[in-house]
């Protein structure tokens, strides 16, 4: 497979990034579209609006969270549009507002995705 990293849409753009998806439902707070230097905003490949509401960044929901966003990207197909731009692009990088790089939903798509 390419080369599928994950980054904050906060950090500065680079030209390693390569292909930059935004993997948000919703627009970054403060951040200018003409700021974010992203190619594609695919929103359905994020947690549904229930997911995400349920979550809410709740640390303790966290493995729980994994778990069931693995089941929603299972029959999401926005995952087919993210492999075919993966397969066309030598570097991607998936970009995600979240401020816990350690818990969040692009950690569990990048996961998702090395396993398919």
């Amino acid at each position: 497979m390419n080369n599928i990293t994950i980054k904050r849409i906060y950090n500065p753009v680079e030209e390693s990034d390569g292909f930059r998806i935004l993997v948000d439902r919703l627009w970054p707070r403060g951040m200018k579209k003409e700021d974010a230097g992203i190619d594609l905003w695919l929103k359905a490949v994020a947690p549904t609006d229930a997911l995400r509401k349920w979550y809410h960044h709740d640390g303790g929901r966290w493995d729980e969270f994994r778990h069931k966003y693995l089941l929603e990207l299972k029959d999401n197909p926005a995952v087919d549009e993210l492999l075919l731009l993966i397969k066309e692009h030598k570097t991607v990088t998936l970009l995600y507002a979240a401020r816990d790089a350690e818990q969040n939903h692009a950690l569990v798509l990048l996961e998702f995705l090395q396993n398919r």
